[in-house]
């Protein structure tokens, strides 16, 4: 079935508290996807950010990011007040994040709100507690010991609590239980406020499409609680870290920094975390997104003590085996894989025998120099989801001013792009038009916005991440979006 949607992540979202909430703006945005006649409103990882603000890097894939909770919803509950609230207010621009800012003000609140929460505990509380026990806890008391060491990364904490040991546990689990609480009611408002918004989108016939990174971050809640799982030294540091090799584009390649699996154990105990991983998430989305999938053929591993990527190696992963393991234990779930980058004759064979849709990148298909299998006259296979761009794309406006002249003189071509259309909106019906079941386009190229609202620029740190909608999209833009759908066929069908 065709169908459409939009990118925009839940920090992006207008909100007067200096970040995108899961409140009443995300609603009135799943009325603007709904009028539009869009299938798909698609998001970032949704996991609570740490240094770099970067939501690929949080401090666990489990849980939920506390910044995103609805304050004026705890004001409702009677846990803040509007005073309270205009105090605390973060927004410093309207169009965007002050991540500084936002941590400085946001917490001290929350903690506020969880003093008069645990005046009268909800009974639904001890069961969402007990429900999520298999990865609460750990990142419970993961935060409350980091909030303890003013934030210093766990390879660096006394041994009894970086290697767990029962009795360094139970002092900090005795000290810390008040901050351990107050990490627990972060997750429980959290997926309270999500289910109820998820639950209005699909009522409203919007399916939620999540994202999940294929690594985790080292300084992590996910590596602390299960350090057999990863290529790890005898002090809990990584042997070998992830990146990507050197290119034309980048000599010194990419270092992520991420450690990387081992899939050896990982196997050998039933790809037990991963799948406790994906269960997780689909408890979260209606469709899942999977980075960086060609590293579940093979990945580049690079020595841990390396300043840049060079000198890693390419290792195998753990393929099919892995996706069997998930399709036997969690369900055959509806899943998209990120198959952008290099991609070998094994990586292919690997996304045919899941049966997973692909994507394709317009940006990515005018190389002049040579043709690319992101034009759309090249798309054999209807499975698979096309974008305009992605988060770590310009945006189609930016694009086109800073592109090669031949590439942009060549994108004009095939998609006759006209200033009168607006480049953006030519670039969003090249890739309606395309044979892909699927279509998502950024809220950043709908606003035909240029490069001041990218979201991302890989291997670069600082003001990533930040970018907001000002307001709303208008009534106009809905409809002129309808028609865009309903012309190349993406409508919902009635049920």
């Amino acid at each position: 079935m065709r169908s459409s949607g939009v990118l925009l992540h839940i920090s992006s979202l207008p909100s007067p508290y200096g970040v995108g909430t899961l409140g009443r703006e995300a609603y009135a945005f799943v009325d603007f996807l709904k009028r539009a006649g869009q299938t798909y409103w698609q998001i970032l990882p949704v996991g609570p950010t740490g240094f770099g603000d970067s939501p690929y890097q949080p401090f666990s894939s489990f849980a939920g990011n506390p910044y995103f909770i609805d304050l004026d919803a705890l004001r409702r509950e009677k846990l803040l007040t509007r005073e309270e609230l205009e105090a605390a207010n973060a927004e410093r621009d309207p169009c965007a994040v002050d991540y500084d800012a936002l941590y400085h003000k946001r917490f001290p609140l929350l903690r506020l709100a969880y003093a008069r929460f645990i005046e009268k505990l909800p009974s639904d509380f001890f069961d969402f507690c007990r429900s999520e026990s298999a990865w609460l806890h750990d990142y419970a008391l993961f935060m409350a010991i980091k909030d303890a060491k003013g934030g210093a990364p766990f390879e660096t904490w006394e041994d009894g609590l970086k290697f767990r040991r029962k009795a360094a546990i139970d002092r900090a689990e005795r000290k810390l239980g008040r901050e351990i609480g107050f990490y627990k009611f972060l997750q429980y408002t959290f997926m309270k406020q999500w289910n109820a918004l998820r639950a209005y989108a699909n009522e409203n016939g919007v399916r939620i499409i999540g994202d999940l990174p294929i690594y985790v971050s080292r300084d992590s809640a996910d590596v602390w609680a299960n350090p057999r799982d990863f290529l790890l030294d005898e002090n809990l540091a990584p042997k070998l870290v992830s990146g990507c090799p050197p290119d034309a584009f980048s000599a010194d390649g990419q270092l992520w920094g991420n450690p990387v699996y081992d899939w050896k154990y990982q196997r050998a105990h039933g790809y037990d975390f991963w799948c406790r991983r994906i269960a997780r998430q689909a408890a979260f989305y209606d469709v899942l997104r999977i980075d960086h999938f060609r590293g579940f053929e093979s990945f580049y591993a690079i020595p841990a003590e390396n300043d840049t990527a060079r000198g890693g190696v390419w290792e195998k992963g753990p393929g099919m085996s892995l996706f069997n393991a998930i399709k036997k234990k969690v369900g055959d779930l509806p899943i998209i894989a990120e198959d952008l980058g290099y991609i070998t004759p094994a990586v292919a064979r690997l996304l045919h025998d899941s049966g997973y849709p692909g994507m394709k990148v317009l940006e990515f298909a005018f190389d002049s120099r040579e043709e690319s299998n992101y034009l759309p006259h090249t798309y054999k296979n209807a499975n698979s989801v096309v974008y305009v761009g992605t988060h770590d794309n310009d945006t189609a406006e930016g694009w086109m001013r800073t592109a090669a002249p031949d590439d942009v003189a060549y994108a004009k071509r095939y998609l006759n792009l006209t200033p009168h259309e607006g480049y953006a909106w030519g670039f969003i019906r090249g890739a309606a038009a395309t044979v892909s079941d699927t279509a998502i386009y950024t809220m950043q190229d709908l606003l035909s916005l240029g490069s001041e609202a990218r979201m991302n620029t890989p291997s670069t740190t600082g003001g990533n991440w930040t970018w907001r909608m000002e307001k709303l999209p208008s009534a106009a833009l809905a409809k002129k979006l309808y028609r865009l759908t309903v012309d190349f066929g993406r409508l919902p069908k009635e049920e």
